[in-house]
């Protein structure tokens, strides 16, 4: 059975005993790394975060989708996603 995932309060704890630091020093450090990532992959860069992935904005072509419930397809506009690839080394850690 899977366990609940970390949330922002259990991570900014971690990270402030990994860091020697108090929680406000911790959760000002997050807040700046998500700002960070957040305007440069809003503004169609990436993101490298060293030993966990990269972070990436990509467009979506115009296409047509169908609506399960009723079958009905129809045309969707182009978009915009954001991607995350896994670094070789996670997949690694996680797997051995």
């Amino acid at each position: 059975m899977a366990t609940k995932p970390m949330t922002k309060t259990q991570l900014v704890a971690a990270l402030a005993e990994k860091m020697d630091s108090d929680k406000k020093t911790a959760t000002s450090a997050l807040d700046a790394i998500v700002e960070v990532i957040t305007e440069e992959v809003s503004n169609g860069g990436a993101v490298t975060l060293p030993g966990v992935g990269k972070i990436a904005c990509r467009e979506r072509p115009e296409r047509m989708v169908r609506n399960p419930a009723t079958g009905e397809q129809f045309k969707k506009e182009a978009d915009k996603v954001v991607k995350m690839t896994i670094a070789k080394a996670l997949k690694e850690s996680v797997n051995s």
